[in-house]
C-alpha cells in the first residue's frame, strides 16, 4: 500500500472508531445522582460489607444499588433502603436496632435523576407471614399445601387479597417520588424467585411440597401489583427480576440468587438475596437503562 492510501486508510479507520465510540457513548446513560429505595431485598442484610448508617438496616456495600451505581460511574448515589421496610418508611422514620432511619424520601433531590425502588413485600406483613408460618406447617402435610389452606378462609386466599391495597400503596409512593424529583428516571423493581418452578428442596427451603407452587403464585401476584401500580402511574418502569431468575431460585445450589432458610451472617439473611442475586438484578436493571 503507497503511503498515502496508508495514511487515508488509517484515518478512515479512525474516524470509524470515533463513531463507533461516539455511539456506544450515547448508549451509555449519564446520571448525576442515583437514590436507591427499598426493603431487605434492596438493602441486602449480611452480605459483606455491611453499612453502618445505621447498623440495623443491614444495607449491604455489596447490593444491587452499589453495583448499578459503579457499573454507570454514577457522580453520586445515595442508598437509604433499610430491611424490614414497607411504603410507610417513605415518608416516616424507620426504628431500627441500634438507630433510626430518616424517610427515604429526605434523600430525593430536585436533580435526582436516577432512583430505583424495591418495596410492598413487607407491607402487611405479607413477606414475614410466609415465611413466619409455612416452614413450621409442613411436617404436618409435607406433599400437601397446608400453608395455602392456612391462609384460605371461606374459598378467600388472604395473603392474595391483601395485594391490591399494596399496590395502591406504591402507587402513591411513586406520586411522592414525582413530586420530589420531576427529572428522574424511577424505576420500580419487582421481586426475584423464591421457589423453582418445578422440584422441591426441603432442606433448604422447607416449605410443603403443594405450597412451592402457591408461593411462586404469591409472588407473582405481588409483582402484578407492583406493575400494575406503574402502570397507573404512567411515568415509572417495572423492572422484572422475577422472569430472569428463573433457574436462580433457592433450591438451585451453586447458581441459586437467593438464600435458604438458614441465615448465614457472612452470606446472607434466610430468604433473601446473596450476593449473587444482587449482581443478577443489578445486571437486570443495567440492560434496561440500556446499560
Amino acid at each position: 500500500m503507497r503511503p498515502t492510501r496508508f495514511v487515508l486508510a488509517m484515518l478512515a479507520a479512525l474516524a470509524l472508531l470515533g463513531t463507533s465510540a461516539t455511539a456506544a457513548s450515547a448508549a451509555q446513560p449519564g446520571f448525576r445522582h442515583y437514590v436507591a429505595l427499598g426493603d431487605s431485598y434492596t438493602a441486602g442484610p449480611f452480605i459483606p460489607v455491611l453499612r453502618l448508617d445505621p447498623l440495623g438496616c443491614a444495607r449491604s456495600t455489596g447490593n444491587y444499588p452499589a453495583r448499578v451505581a459503579a457499573a454507570l460511574h454514577v457522580n453520586s448515589y445515595t442508598d437509604v433502603s433499610c430491611s424490614s421496610a414497607d411504603t410507610t418508611h417513605m415518608r416516616q422514620e424507620q426504628q431500627v436496632p441500634l438507630g433510626v432511619n430518616p424517610p427515604q424520601f429526605s434523600a430525593l433531590r430536585p436533580d435526582t435523576d436516577l432512583i430505583t425502588i424495591g418495596i410492598g413485600g413487607n407491607d402487611s406483613e405479607v413477606f414475614g407471614k410466609l415465611v413466619g408460618t409455612c416452614p413450621g406447617l409442613r411436617p404436618g402435610d409435607p406433599t400437601g399445601n397446608p400453608c395455602r389452606q392456612h391462609f384460605t378462609v371461606d374459598g378467600v386466599d388472604t395473603i392474595k387479597a391483601l395485594l391490591p391495597a399494596t399496590g395502591e400503596r406504591v402507587r402513591q409512593v411513586l406520586a411522592g417520588i414525582h413530586a420530589r424529583s420531576p427529572q428522574a428516571r424511577v424505576l420500580a423493581v419487582g421481586y426475584p424467585r423464591i421457589a423453582p418452578e418445578s422440584g422441591h428442596c426441603p432442606e433448604i427451603l422447607p416449605f410443603a411440597d403443594g405450597d412451592y407452587a402457591w408461593l411462586s403464585s404469591v409472588e407473582k401476584a405481588l409483582n402484578a401489583a407492583i406493575e400494575d401500580a406503574v402502570r397507573a402511574d404512567g411515568q415509572a418502569s417495572y423492572v422484572d427480576t422475577y422472569t430472569p431468575s428463573a433457574g436462580h431460585d433457592a433450591c438451585a445450589g451453586d447458581a441459586a440468587w437467593i438464600n435458604g432458610k438458614d441465615t448465614n451472617l457472612f452470606a446472607a439473611a434466610a430468604y433473601h438475596p446473596l450476593a449473587a442475586g444482587m449482581a443478577g438484578i443489578a445486571g437486570v436493571i443495567r440492560q434496561q437503562l440500556g446499560g
